[in-house]
């Protein structure tokens, strides 16, 4: 039950269906104080295991407020090894309510903060400043996992009166950086500052960008887009900053990639509830790109339920080379043995660092693009149709091309369209990989593994084939196996070359 500790207990409303499941508390009320007053209340109650989605605790908000603020704390009983123990995500939705799509939001924190303020000239990074109108808001908590012995919290609020500040007017980042017109690109398109759960400003993130050697990278906060108005001192000629979110479900996280400034994508919903491609539709009307983020995750939550169709690109390389990093690898890889059975489009792969704090490498890994421009438009052209590699570091150059006899010739992301017995050279020039070792991958798998490269980190690798031996060939560059007979941790790894002619 829902105690309020200064209005005795408060009511269970029903059921919220529709979106994910939910639950609407009884409401808190505060009665209108004196100018430059202060009024609090606290709200006491329990969450049993199996809780719904999202809990909203309405708060009835008098005319008059300058700002809102809200402070929460929860408990952490032991639990069994194995088992889930208590975490407890917080945001607010504003009084034009909590429908989904999101026109009544106002912020997201997770479980990064204990609390938050909203006002209209400031707020707490992860929120969005704005007047606080009079009118019924929601306090919007997420039981992300709850432990056998239930979750018991307490929040406080408290209204502060008086005149609002002046609101200030969002800047963001310029579209189009300097470039270097047609040119490889380096990005990190999943990063998080302390506007979600990062602990790095957006200017510190791009001091590490530029030391790491990137042209562009994207703004992607969980769930909120509150961020947006901090990068534009970050960018620069140097530096193209686009923004988006990385919107965190219950059945797996999409980076939307470089939308317009000031866009929102509402994150509350279940693969059952069948939402999410009214969403992917939102990100790519907003100019954006939808990129599934590290699928096979084992965090809770993290793996991807929604499938692929509604993807741009799938983020194959998430931070660190890991056991599910290998895993997304081989489904994207069978995804493209799919698209070449089944003569469909493809799905191109990008990597990203998923950097929050230190020590987490920003550009680590990055996507390298083949881009017209340094701009969002021919950056995500580029991505869109997998003209690109993923690389550990800016130290790793690639060049994939695929030859036929007659002068025909493709790169990365394109096909060479010569016949099904026609006598194709695939050649990868490679610098920065001192030691690492290059494996052809096709349609049936590894059909070519060079000799270690020379400790300079430069070598070139042939192979010959023909498009009815090999449907397409993408190149990965390996480091020396730990032990076994597994492949050691990627150095980088290419979209693939497709070959003949359909």
């Amino acid at each position: 039950m829902c105690e309020d500790s200064h209005g005795g207990p408060g009511r269970r409303a029903l059921f919220v269906t529709g979106a994910a499941a939910a639950l609407t508390l009884g409401s808190v009320s505060f009665a209108a104080a004196a100018d430059g007053g202060r009024e609090s209340r606290t709200v006491r109650g329990t969450l049993p295991p199996g809780s719904p989605d999202f809990v909203y605790v309405p708060v009835e908000v008098p005319a008059g407020v300058r700002e809102l603020r809200v402070a929460y704390t929860y408990d952490r009983p032991s639990v069994p090894a194995g088992t889930a123990g208590n975490a407890l995500d917080i945001g607010v939705f504003d009084e034009r309510g909590t429908e989904l799509g999101g026109r009544g939001f106002r912020g997201w924190s997770g479980g990064a903060r204990t609390e938050f303020f909203v006002r209209a000239d400031d707020a707490t990074p992860g929120y969005i400043p704005g007047p606080v109108h009079e009118g019924t808001w929601h306090i919007a908590l997420g039981p992300y996992t709850v432990a056998p012995q239930g979750l018991s919290y307490e929040i406080t609020i408290t209204l502060t009166y008086g005149e609002p500040g002046e609101a200030a007017r969002p800047v963001y980042p310029r579209q189009r950086a300097k470039g270097r017109g047609r040119a490889w690109y380096r990005g990190d398109c999943h990063l998080h500052s302390w506007h979600s759960d990062g602990r790095r400003t957006p200017a510190e993130i791009g001091d590490l960008a530029r030391a790491a050697g990137l042209d562009f990278i994207n703004s992607s906060e969980h769930n909120t887009h509150a961020a947006h108005a901090h990068w534009a001192d970050v960018a620069g000629d140097d530096l193209l900053v686009m923004l988006g979110e990385e919107i965190t479900t219950r059945n797996g996280h999409v980076v939307a990639l470089g939308t317009d400034p000031g866009t929102f994508v509402d994150w509350r919903y279940r693969a059952r509830d069948n939402r999410f491609g009214r969403f992917a539709r939102q990100i790519r009307r907003a100019g954006g790109l939808v990129v599934p983020a590290h699928p096979h995750a084992t965090c809770v939550g993290c793996n991807w339920k929604f499938g692929f169709s509604e993807a741009d690109a799938v983020e194959v390389w998430n931070g660190p080379y890991t056991p599910d990093d290998e895993v997304a690898l081989a489904d994207w890889d069978s995804m493209l043995v799919a698209s070449v059975r089944d003569g469909r489009g493809w799905l191109p792969a990008m990597g990203s660092s998923d950097a929050h704090r230190s020590p987490d490498a920003v550009g680590s890994p990055q996507t390298v693009v083949l881009a017209d421009d340094l701009t969002r438009e021919a950056i995500q052209e580029g991505i869109r149709a997998g003209r690109s590699y993923i690389a550990e570091s800016a130290r790793v150059t690639l060049s994939l091309r695929a030859s036929g006899g007659r002068g025909e010739h493709a790169g990365i992301g394109e096909r060479l369209a010569v016949g099904r017995d026609t006598p194709v050279t695939v050649r990868l020039e490679v610098t920065g990989a001192p030691r690492c070792t290059v494996r052809f991958v096709t349609d049936q798998g590894v059909l070519h593994t060079s000799a270690p490269l020379p400790v300079s980190g430069s070598g070139v690798v042939e192979w010959s084939t023909t498009p009815s031996y090999a449907a397409y060939v993408r190149a990965e560059l390996r480091h020396e196996a730990a032990a076994g007979p597994l492949p050691g941790p990627l150095a980088a790894f290419t979209n693939p070359i497709f070959l003949g002619r359909d």
